[in-house]
Order: structure tokens, then C-alpha cells, then sequence
């Protein structure tokens, strides 16, 4: 974006909305002016706006307030929705691969829109009634590709029987876009950008060139506790704890009879150096002084729980303590939850660490206001849409039909064609079944029709499922077809192989011109008055329709004699033929074929020498 553009963010939390303006400032960002409003009532639960009209006022007030600070008129605005909503499915996908044919992009971009479309199908079948709702694959991470049922770093000009795939897929609820739409529309201002708080954050906090190390970040709000993981130089996962700094709040009220604010501010002096002790006025009018250390007893269980439900989601998510926890937002400054977390995933406390907006690169903003963690948010919902500048949704036609698509940084047709349900098997038109017997010993194959892939084009030019597509393009997929499978008729065959005046036998039964031969029939030919012997020879064929008898291969494996049954083998094949089990790995596996390091896409040949074997070094 052009530097000196105006940018208005808003960040609609469960207590508070915080408004920035700022612009681009070569490779800074300038915050202009900030507005801070806390709701009037209990407005927005668990990241969805419960009440709009309420919502809308407040919004109003704080884009009135910067408007006059700055003399400008404000109508464009960047936004986030709740991280808790974002929902993460699993999805996995597989396809046996005919003839050991290579596997190229195509085939790899079907199987990959095949398992998003399978996590989009099991998360309609475990949401619950009350959740029923439109939701979009907003983005997908390919967790593991496989090579006959094992782990492999890529799948493209490899070769095997099967392929798979496993990928995690994120989605996003239409109605909680719709309720924030809803209140940005009430107060008269268009949203160019929409976000999720999470990646607003990391976007911030972790930039790109620290992603390659797990870590999980945690934003800490009031009514949620939001967490992403990063790790291999992206961001792999997402959760939600529903419960955050109020129900300490809460704790405070219930122990003390105090007002929710009252109780607010009573959190927060825990965490305040001045006094050890804390002055405030109940509900019945009654002046009160409580020592931070009793008032902290209070709270510790609920802190204790808050600790415990995050450790369980980093952990469910990333399957292991990460490298470093981040927090961020308000409740992150709750007193000893640093160190509880810590303790718990049972690292260093000093890997668990509160950042505040001195964690942003490249940030020009005034001393003395959003100073803590509850920063990261709003300005990362400001510095988001400069980095993306971009739009949140996109509207394309793919054959005729409109679709309005969630905008991230680079959308392809495979997201059109992923939201639409497209089916992937139709973009790859598979080759028709071979037709495999025997005339007379010798083995024919016929081979079945080629079948012809799916055609793309993005407005009336040539393209495929990873072209990039922008507002208004223009899709048109002309599906593929399944080619024909071989078939032959003894007419057909007497035409093409022998003598018309043969007799024949298949399966030792006479049979007529009319018989359709079958996969694996065994055909024998004869004259009449003459013996078998004589003329029984089959009319010479091309290479590609016969084939020699079978043949075995024999190797050595671990010093043992192991028989091969074909002549065409790779290495990867030995595993069906030796007990060696590679899905519980004992150490890293070495893979030796005569001596020398090998890999699992080899040719084996007769005589070799092949080693397998744990390293547990």
C-alpha cells in the first residue's frame, strides 16, 4: 500500500473496543491516534456479538472520537473475528496408482482438494445442532504425504502403488462474519480487511523468520484464551480455552461481594508493584483493605485451572511442549500464570514470556498508551491488513455460479473448486481397465482407452488448480472422462491373432465368434483332424501386447535368502516381503543395497544385497 494511506482497525474484544488509525512509513508503521471503550454490558460472548445494537454504539463512539482527534472522516475499516471460532479438521485422502505410472502436480492437487473435502464432511458430522452453520476452508496445511503407506517429503515424479495424504484444514463460521459485518454497516463504515485475533497476533509477534521454531502463542483475553501453534515456517494449528481472565474477576466478586469493575480492578493491582496491599469499597458501602498475597490465595485455583486448560490445548495441538509459550492480551498479566504454564509443560520459566507491543518490529507509536500485551491484538489488526493489502473476500464465477471466497494471501482455483464440493476424481480421467489372458501360453494384454484430465481455464485462458485468482475472474472447469475398458471378442481375436478356421477353447470349454473374453482367460487353439502342435503358434503381436512368462528375482536381505515374485521391483517392495516394521520407528532407519545408502524408489535387481536396519544412535 502507498505510504501515507490511511488505515482504521478495530478490535471488537469480549470488554473492551480499541480503535487504531496509522499509516505505512517506509517500512514502518505509524499509529496515528488510539481510542479505547470498554462495553457497557456483557455485549459480546465467546468471541460472537451478542447484541448488535449495543455493540454498534460503542463502536461508534470510538470512531467518532478518532475522527475528531485526527479531522478526517473514517469509512473503511480492517477487523478480526475471534480465534475461537475458527474450527481445525483433519482430513486424509488416498489413490491407488495404476502401473507404477508417475505422479505429477495434477495428481497431487486432486488428492489434496479430496482430503480438505473430507475434513469439510467431518466437521458437519461432529458439529452438535446448535452449531449448525456455513462453514469455509479458509486454508489448509498438508501434514504428511505417503508412498504405499509410508511418510515421504514429497510425492511429485515418485512412482508406487498408492499415494496419500494427510492435511489439516481451518474454517471459519458465516455467521460470526456476519454479526461483525452487521455492526460495521450500523455505523456506516465498509470492512476491506477481515482477520482471525490469532493470526492478527503472530503476525506481530512471530514474524515469518522466527516460525520455523514451535512455538505456541496465547492470547489471554477476558472471555477466551486463544492459542496458535507455529512451527516449520508456518502456522499449524489453532485452539480455544473458554475460560480467560473474567472468571477471575469473577472469583474476586464472589470472595469479596465487589462489583464486576471493582472486582476488575482488584485483578489488577496484583499485579502492581506499588503496594502490597489493596484498598476498595464493597457492594454494602463498607471500606475494605485485603493484603495482594490473601487476595492472591483466592484467585490461585482459578488461575491454577486456566493454567491447566491451556497446557492440555497446546499439548492436544502440538502433541508435545513447544519450543516457547508467548502471551499476549490483558488476562495475560494475571499474577504467577506465566509461571503455572511453565511449570506445567515442565520447561524453563523464563520460555514462557509476556510481550507487550515492544515485541513489534518496525512500530512507530506514542509512549504511554497501549503500552501491554493487550496492544498485540489491535495493532496487529492494523499491521495485518498492511502487510496483506488486501480485501477480505473475493467474488468469482466458476461454471455460471457466483461465490464470494475468504480472502488469504493467495487463493487458487483449488479453493473455488474445494468450496463449490467439486468432485476431485473428475479432474484426472482415468486410463480404461486393461483386458490380461493367455492364447496359447503366451501372455496378452489389450490396453484399456486413455482417459482424458479435466480442462481449466480462468477467463478464457489455460490454466490449472494452483493458477491464482482475484476479484471477478472467471472459472470454467470442462470435467474429464474415464477412458473405456479393453474388451475383445474370440471373432475379434480370431481377426487379430490366429487363423479363422481355429478352433477354439477357453477354459477348456468350445466357445463361439460371439464370446466377450474375460481377465484371465486361458485360451488354446486347434485345427480340426490335426494335432494341437502343428498349429497352435499365435500370429506374431507387438511387444506391447505380450509378455514373457513370470519371472522371480532373489536377493539377500540381513544375510537371508529372500524370493522376489516379478522381475520389476524397488526398493520400498522388500517390506512386503520381510518382518520389518517401519511404522514403529526404533531409531533412525538406514536403508543399504550393496553396501551403499539407498532410498526407497531404487530398482532391485537379481543377486543384490540389501541391508535394513535401526540406528538408535
Amino acid at each position: 500500500m502507498k505510504d501515507g494511506e490511511i488505515v482504521f482497525a478495530l478490535d471488537i474484544g469480549t470488554r473492551t473496543v480499541i480503535g487504531i488509525v496509522g499509516e505505512v512509513e517506509g517500512e514502518n508503521y505509524k499509529v496515528l491516534a488510539v481510542e479505547k471503550m470498554e462495553h457497557k454490558s456483557r455485549t459480546i460472548i465467546d468471541g460472537q456479538v451478542s447484541d448488535i445494537e449495543k455493540v454498534a454504539e460503542v463502536a461508534e463512539k470510538v470512531k467518532e472520537n478518532l475522527e475528531k482527534k485526527l479531522d478526517i472522516k473514517l469509512s473503511k475499516v480492517a477487523i478480526a473475528a475471534a480465534g475461537r471460532v475458527l474450527k481445525t479438521m483433519d482430513g486424509e485422502a488416498s489413490k491407488e496408482i495404476k502401473d507404477y505410472v508417475e505422479i505429477n502436480q495434477e495428481m497431487v492437487n486432486a488428492i489434496e482438494i479430496e482430503a480438505v473435502q473430507t475434513a469439510q464432511k467431518k466437521l458437519t458430522e461432529e458439529l452438535k445442532e446448535d452449531e449448525k452453520d456455513t462453514y469455509y476452508c479458509v486454508g489448509y496445511t498438508v501434514n504428511n504425504y505417503f508412498l504405499n503407506d509410508f511418510i515421504i517429503k514429497s510425492l511429485i515424479g515418485q512412482k508406487g502403488k498408492k499415494m496419500s495424504i494427510q492435511v489439516l484444514a481451518t474454517f471459519l463460521p458465516q455467521t460470526v462474519v456476519s454479526s461483525l459485518y452487521a455492526v460495521m454497516k450500523k455505523i456506516g463504515l465498509e470492512v476491506i480487511s477481515l482477520t482471525l485475533e490469532p493470526i492478527a497476533a503472530i503476525n506481530v509477534v512471530v514474524p515469518d523468520d522466527i516460525r520455523l521454531l514451535n512455538i505456541a502463542l496465547v492470547d489471554v483475553g477476558a472471555g477466551t484464551s486463544d492459542i496458535a501453534i507455529t512451527k516449520e515456517g508456518s502456522v499449524v494449528a489453532y485452539g480455544m480455552v473458554p475460560i480467560a481472565g473474567d472468571e477471575i474477576t469473577e472469583a474476586i466478586c464472589q470472595n469479596y461481594i465487589v462489583d464486576f469493575n471493582t472486582g476488575e480492578n482488584i485483578k489488577i493491582s496484583l499485579s502492581s508493584m506499588n503496594s502490597d496491599e489493596v484498598k476498595f469499597t464493597d457492594v454494602l458501602g463498607m471500606k475494605n483493605v485485603e493484603k495482594k498475597e490473601k487476595i492472591q490465595e483466592v484467585v490461585q485455583p482459578v488461575i491454577d485451572s486456566l493454567a491447566d486448560e491451556i497446557v492440555n490445548n497446546i499439548i492436544n495441538l502440538n502433541k508435545k511442549a513447544p519450543n516457547a509459550v508467548i502471551l499476549v492480551g490483558g488476562g495475560s498479566q494475571i499474577k504467577g500464570l506465566g509461571d503455572k504454564i511453565a511449570n506445567k509443560l515442565n520447561m524453563p520459566v523464563q520460555r514462557v514470556a509476556v510481550r507487550g507491543r515492544e515485541a513489534i518490529r518496525n512500530l512507530i507509536m506514542e509512549e504511554g498508551i497501549l503500552d501491554g500485551p493487550d496492544s498485540i491484538t489491535p495493532i496487529g489488526i492494523f499491521v495485518s491488513y498492511c502487510m496483506q493489502k488486501s480485501k477480505n473476500f473475493i467474488n468469482v464465477k466458476l461454471n455460471g455460479e457466483k461465490l464470494k471466497i475468504y480472502n488469504t494471501s493467495k487463493i487458487t482455483v483449488a479453493d473455488a473448486l474445494i468450496l463449490t464440493g467439486f468432485e476431485p476424481k473428475s479432474l484426472i480421467g482415468k486410463n480404461g481397465e486393461d483386458l490380461i489372458f493367455h492364447l496359447n501360453n503366451q501372455k496378452i494384454i489389450i490396453r484399456g482407452e486413455i482417459g482424458k484430465s479435466a480442462e481449466i481455464y480462468v477467463n478464457d485462458k489455460m490454466a490449472n488448480i494452483r493458477t491464482q485468482i482475484f476479484e471477478d475472474d472467471n472459472i470454467v472447469v470442462l470435467k474429464g472422462y474415464n477412458g473405456s475398458s479393453a474388451a475383445l471378442t474370440v471373432e475379434e481375436l480370431r481377426k487379430k491373432y490366429i487363423d479363422d478356421d481355429a478352433v477354439i477353447f477357453v477354459n477348456g470349454d468350445a466357445v463361439g465368434n460371439e464370446y466377450l473374453i474375460k481377465n484371465n482367460d486361458y485360451i488354446q487353439t486347434t485345427y480340426k483332424n490335426q494335432n494341437l502342435s502343428n498349429k497352435n503358434d499365435v500370429k506374431k503381436t507387438s511387444d506391447d501386447n505380450t509378455l514373457k512368462d513370470k519371472e522371480v528375482l532373489y536377493v539377500t536381505v540381513n544375510d537371508k535368502k529372500v524370493k522376489l515374485d516379478g522381475k520389476n521391483h524397488i526398493f520400498i517392495d522388500i517390506f512386503n516381503y520381510i518382518d520389518f516394521d517401519i511404522k514403529k520407528p526404533n531409531g533412525s532407519i538406514v536403508l543399504k543395497l550393496n553396501g551403499k545408502n539407498a532410498g526407497y524408489m531404487d530398482e532391485i535387481k537379481d543377486g543384490d544385497k540389501i541391508e535394513i536396519y535401526w540406528d538408535k544412535k
